[in-house]
């Protein structure tokens, strides 16, 4: 899936992907990252997520990455503060107290630029991303969560059903494949599930995933 796919969407505001109130599970379960007052969370592929309302309000800051810049200029609007904006080699950085957006492929997101964070958040990056690229996104995450050889805490919200009803995007994760990705760094739990799309048969589910280490 190429990066055109997400910002011809945003420019057609097909965004029906974009909720109008917080993630119910990042509501109810943030609090199992046992994060203190202050710390700082990474959103992969953010959007202009209300999520980033709701941690800012909470006294936490934020760090994000996602390819449409149109999402991101929404995003300050939204929240009414004005950026400042510094053109980097493949990225645009979107700062302002409290939050940071890298504006552009996630891949050229690295430790270096991240800077230290505490904790991700992955609320909409690996649901919207294909097979193949799952693959490349995990490990990436990884190498972007790792500090001094420690991975850091996850909650992952994940969406599941049968794909012979829906090909996705949001694609379909089984806990097999979280596992695939993730169980040689972290224990996988599982917090909750209901149902999405006020349709039964999608589920909507919570993972948390702590260092293995």
């Amino acid at each position: 899936m190429e990066p055109d796919f997400w910002i011809e969407r945003w420019e057609k505001k097909q965004i029906g992907f974009h909720g109008n109130v917080p993630n119910r599970f990042l509501v109810q379960y943030f609090s199992k990252l046992s994060l203190v007052p202050g710390a700082r969370i990474f959103l992969p592929l953010c959007g202009k997520t209300l999520d980033i309302h709701w941690l800012l309000s909470a006294g936490y800051k934020v760090v994000g990455a996602e390819l449409s810049e149109l999402a991101i200029t929404q995003l300050f609007e939204e929240l009414e503060i004005k950026p400042e904006i510094t053109i980097l080699t493949d990225l645009k950085h979107y700062q302002a107290p409290n939050i940071d957006i890298f504006v552009g492929d996630i891949f050229n997101v690295t430790p270096e630029l991240l800077g230290q964070v505490n904790a991700i958040y992955d609320r909409a990056a690996l649901v919207a991303l294909p097979t193949e690229m799952r693959v490349k996104y995990t490990r990436h995450l990884i190498e972007l969560a790792t500090r001094a050889e420690k991975v850091l805490p996850q909650l992952l919200i994940c969406f599941e059903y049968d794909p012979s009803i829906e090909t996705g995007p949001p694609f379909s994760i089984t806990e097999q494949e979280i596992k695939q990705h993730y169980e040689r760094y972290y224990s996988v739990q599982s917090l909750d599930s209901k149902e999405a799309f006020g349709d039964p048969r999608f589920k909507e589910n919570a993972w948390l995933l702590l260092p293995n280490n």
